[in-house]
């Protein structure tokens, strides 16, 4: 099904997608140069978590985050899952977490055009392997640094609705709707909404699986 905003809109979702990512990884320079150095100086080399995710049309690509976690994170304790106690986060990673700070990098995968600033947010490839042919159709779109289940429960929501979000975004997507989600994750941000899950355990997704 074609995604409803069109192609005029899609056009014009991109090149703001580029435009808007330059000038924020130009203004934001000096603090991601901070963070990179207070995260070497902590936790040691890299600075930058790489991982392969699956973007639009199931295509991979590598996803950078401030790494937040201990090397080696993911085969340890609860692997993919996260917990707001979890022993693996960094006293560094437990403060860019609080404030989303972590995803910042994924600006330059926006300029690369791997990802959009708004859409459903990146998935790992065992996890789509174990969708339905309905929550497919969340690939539709490029993934986002904030997108509609972000602004509406993020990780306090199963993944089950998330994704149910995600497509109602497919579905619905306007330029109109992208500003009016990129608004409202200012307020998410501003309160830190949804960082955990119930509990402070994060979802996990079907099989759980060392990746």
């Amino acid at each position: 099904m074609p995604v409803r905003g069109g192609i005029f809109q899609l056009a014009i979702k991109n090149v703001c997608d580029r435009v808007l990512s330059a000038l924020m990884l130009s203004l934001l320079a000096p603090m991601l140069l901070g963070i990179t150095l207070a995260v070497i100086f902590q936790s040691g080399w890299p600075a930058i978590f790489v991982q392969p995710r699956v973007g639009r049309g199931g295509c991979a690509f590598n996803v950078y985050k401030f790494r937040t976690m201990v090397q080696g994170a993911s085969d340890k304790g609860l692997m993919t899952t996260v917990a707001e106690h979890d022993d693996r986060i960094t006293q560094i990673g437990k403060f860019l977490r609080k404030w989303s700070l972590d995803e910042l990098p994924q600006l330059v995968n926006v300029l690369k055009g791997d990802m959009s600033l708004v859409g459903p947010r990146p998935t790992l490839e065992y996890q789509v392997s174990q969708y339905t042919s309905l929550q497919r159709r969340r690939l539709e779109v490029k993934p986002g640094i904030t997108g509609w289940a972000q602004v509406n429960g993020r990780n306090a929501l199963p993944w089950a609705r998330r994704i149910e979000l995600d497509i109602w975004y497919v579905d619905n997507f306007t330029l109109w709707l992208d500003a009016k989600i990129m608004f409202r994750t200012i307020g998410v941000f501003l309160r830190r909404e949804g960082l955990y899950g119930q509990g402070g355990v994060n979802d996990d997704f079907g099989t759980k699986r060392n990746v």
